[in-house]
This record gives C-alpha cells, structure tokens and sequence, in this order.
C-alpha cells in the first residue's frame, strides 16, 4: 500500500493565519484544500512536504461577486459552486463547460479553483480556462499583496509564481462587452485528464472579432496561452476559414509529447480541431446564437 512519508499538519483558521505558517515553516510546507492532487503525489513520493497547513476554515475566501467591471473569485471556491454558479454561466459559458468535464461530483465538491492552478499541472483543465479569459492572480504576503497576470502565474511545470510565504487569494476576470467563451476538451473517459482541451474566448465590434484569446493544456510542459493566435483574432470577420487559421497556429504552437493518452500526431491535430471547436462556439455566444 503507498502512504505518504510522514508529515505535521496544523488548521489554519484565517488568511493571516495561513500566511504566517508558511511564512514561519518555509518551502516544506505546503498548503491543503481539496487535496485531490497532493495527496496522490504525497502518497508516491512525488511529493514530501514536512508540514500541511490546512486551509479549509477559511471561508473569507469562498466567494463569486461582480465588482464594477470585472468578475472576482476567491481562491478557495469549490468546483461544484463554478459549476451551479448562474453569474459565471452568464458572463463567462467557458466555466460550466469546463467543469462539466472534471473529474467526478467527489472532486468537484471539494476541490478548489486556487487548488487547480497552484497544482500547475500541465493538463488542467481550469489554467487553461483562466488563461483563456485574461485573469489576474492575487497573491498575499504578510507585507501586503500584488497582482499578477495568468500568463506569468505559472513559470513552470508544478510551478508558480507565489513564493514560500505567499498565498493565492484570488482570482479576477475581466468584464469585456459582447463577449463569448466556450471550452472543448477530449479525454479517454468521463472525468479523465485530458487529452488534449481548448478553451476560447472573444469579444466582438458589431460583426467584427475586436480581439481573443486561446488557451490550451496537455499540449507541452505547461499550460499554454497562444499568443499568436491574439493576433490572429484582433479586428476580423468570423468565418470557417479563420477558424481554420487559428486552428494552424495553435497547432503550430505547441508541443505534446507520446504517452498513454496519444501520440505527439494525434495530439497536435486535436489541438488544431478543438481550437477551431472551442473558438466557433465562443463567437456563437458572443452574437447570440448559442446559450
């Protein structure tokens, strides 16, 4: 039987709280929410922190709210509440698609979007959503808080841009008018890693793209944003053959390895085909013709 290799465990009861542990205990400690990825690593020694600080007390970070022109998360939000959340469904369609297709109700309701993206594995599902839709990260220390972009928050496989005494707070979205989104994934079975997914998003001038953004994960090391593909979509007619030709750069632009779930072929061309999926239901939503 795989256990993981021992460890001490502390609750933390507040944000300043769990700050001041990581702080004090240093880069063996790690912070637990969900726990649906540590846990597994833990137990194959892939990971041996000496110290779990447990973060599930701390419901000041449980929250959705519009604040003026952007959408806010907090960190220790649930999948399930992405999921059921009618706000989300209405300004970004991308959510619900995405966490239709993770996991199972077990993990949904106890994992945690903060939990997702500091996880930083290259195939997760929600860092490409967030990547898609240009969020921020908000990450606490004892002096005070900074923001960085999604693009810059992961710099690495399982590695992110929060330091040893930091915290990912939450997580901000901006608001963008006539906008649409939408997420397509392929997997070997319901819940599974995926294969390879896609999530899009645009927003339009009248008939036009004014701009948009594709992420993609299973595709290479890290989650990957195409920044190609933003200047593909920057003041454009929608139509098949550009759909086509962001479909090409995404391909082009990126770099999944053979294993178990495909080769690098097969890969690369879902990466061309769910791009294309993913960015024709985006401009759909965005002009109204698709929930």
């Amino acid at each position: 039987m795989q256990v993981p290799a021992p460890f001490e465990y502390e609750r933390a009861t507040t944000v300043e709280h769990a700050i001041a542990l990581r702080e004090r205990l240093g880069e063996e400690a790690r912070f637990i929410a969900g726990g649906h990825s540590l846990l597994p690593m833990m137990k194959l020694r892939l990971a041996n922190p000496e110290y779990l600080i447990d973060i599930n007390d701390l419901t000041e970070l449980f929250y959705i709210s519009e604040e003026s022109d952007e959408i806010r998360i907090g960190a220790m939000t649930r999948h399930r509440e992405l999921l059921d959340s009618e706000l989300l469904a209405q300004y970004f369609p991308i959510f619900r698609d995405a966490e239709k297709v993770i996991a199972d109700p077990v993990v949904r309701n106890r994992g945690t979007l903060g939990g997702s993206l500091c996880q930083a594995d290259p195939s997760e599902d929600l860092s490409a959503v967030c990547n898609a839709l240009d969020a921020s990260c908000v990450i606490k220390s004892t002096t005070g808080e900074r923001i960085v972009s999604m693009s810059d928050f992961h710099v690495g496989p399982y590695e992110t841009a929060v330091g040893p005494a930091e915290m990912l707070t939450e997580i901000r979205f901006p608001l963008k008018a006539n906008a649409g989104s939408a997420y397509e994934k392929v997997e070997r079975r319901a819940g599974d890693w995926a294969v390879v997914s896609a999530g899009a998003a645009v927003w339009m001038d009248g008939d036009r793209i004014a701009g948009g953004r594709v992420g993609l994960a299973a595709v290479g090391p890290n989650t990957t944003l195409i920044g190609p593909v933003s200047e593909a979509l920057d003041n454009v007619v929608p139509s098949e053959e550009l759909y086509q030709l962001v479909g090409d750069i995404a391909a082009a632009n990126c770099s999944p390895q053979t294993d178990q779930r495909g080769t690098e072929a097969y890969k690369t061309h879902l990466a061309m085909e769910l791009t294309r999926r993913s960015l024709r239901r985006a401009v759909a939503r965005a002009q109204g013709q698709e929930a």
